[in-house]
């Protein structure tokens, strides 16, 4: 069946079944390979888009699900302002080390600051914690998160 799907602003044609996971439209049909598998069953949080701007794990979300919505992949994301300081950030903070998870991090990071622009540890915390760092960088990730809102290393 084709589906037409608007993502970071565009809209693709794509011919899929209605419930093929969104994940693997992106990564297998559009070569949108940013958005990473993990573990397939929404925990781990590699996955992570935003549908109209809600942090979505795209690997349980079908197609259909996602059909009229706007959809926003780490390969847009440096194209809002939040985004763009949130990747900065990520770099100038160093937090990747294998960076496997570090495209979900952001895009639960950039849901975050668009909905709380002055996050408490808590609410970082809270926000965060469905994404795994395997690698342990979490500090990193919350210090990054405090940069990208006031500008100072955390």
């Amino acid at each position: 069946m084709t589906t037409s799907l608007r993502i970071n602003g565009t809209e693709h044609l794509v011919d899929v079944d209605d419930d093929t996971p969104l994940l693997w439209v992106l990564r297998d049909v559009l070569g949108m390979t940013g958005t990473k598998f993990g573990c397939g069953a929404a925990l781990c949080g590699a996955c992570t888009v935003h549908i109209d701007g809600a942090p979505t794990r795209s690997c349980i979300t079908p197609v259909n699900g996602a059909t009229g919505a706007e959809i926003s992949t780490i390969e847009g994301i440096g194209t809002t302002e939040i985004g763009k300081k949130v990747q900065n950030a990520w770099l100038q903070n160093e937090v990747v080390q294998c960076g496997y998870c570090q495209s979900g991090q952001i895009m639960s990071a950039v849901a975050l600051l668009t909905n709380n622009p002055h996050p408490t540890d808590a609410d970082i915390d809270e926000a965060m914690s469905g994404n795994i760092c395997r690698c342990g960088t979490y500090m990193r990730i919350r210090d990054a998160i405090k940069l990208a809102i006031d500008g100072h290393r955390g």
